[in-house]
């Protein structure tokens, strides 16, 4: 019986990965012509820290590795973030089934901080988790000292529902704060926004 409820919460949270098209950005998966670039602003302690399995220093090996694994992935969606004017390779983003359930990522370079991408690009995920999945909870998380992380979590509609630790590759045992933002609430986020537009 616990067998048949595991492997049915896990089809609830399957998910196919369409392109998603946004006012600025277009998340699409990751490529080997994305490796310079990723290299680039990957390459950041700053990053790094706030994020479970990015190491630091971060080179061509890393990301190679990186976009070779999200090919082979089937247990939640990778995106590399992109500028939808010049296609430059901003960042990532994705969908990862963990034990909690479902759960938002996202990172973006240093050069395109404070521009609003990291919001625009979860406001996309978030949609797509709701539309394309039967998950009741979306969760995320952000390390404690991350408040650009919060704020995002925060515009999304996420709720704060305890603090946990991560072990991150790059900065050790680390605490963070965990959210979560349900279907309803989701769904009555989506009707207001379409009432004052």
């Amino acid at each position: 019986m616990i067998d048949d409820e595991e492997e049915q919460e896990s089809r609830s949270r399957a998910i196919d990965c369409p392109v998603l098209v946004t006012e600025r950005l277009v998340l699409r998966p990751p490529h080997q012509d994305d490796v310079p670039e990723l290299v680039e602003l990957a390459n950041e302690r700053r990053i790094a820290e706030m994020l479970g399995r990015m190491p630091h220093p971060y080179g061509e090996m890393e990301a190679r590795a990186f976009v070779a694994t999200t090919r082979r992935r089937n247990d939640g969606c990778t995106y590399a973030v992109t500028n939808a004017d010049n296609g430059a390779f901003i960042g990532c983003a994705g969908l990862n089934d963990t034990p909690r359930g479902l759960e938002i990522g996202y990172w973006i370079g240093g050069p395109y901080w404070g521009r609003g991408y990291a919001t625009e690009a979860a406001h996309a995920l978030v949609d797509l988790a709701f539309r394309a999945t039967a998950i009741d909870t979306l969760h995320a998380s952000c390390r404690v000292v991350n408040s650009a992380s919060r704020r995002v979590i925060h515009k999304c509609g996420f709720q704060y529902c305890g603090q946990g630790m991560l072990n991150s590759i790059a900065a050790g045992q680390v605490p963070v704060e965990r959210y979560q933002l349900d279907r309803k609430t989701w769904v009555s986020l989506r009707t207001w926004a379409q009432s004052t537009s």
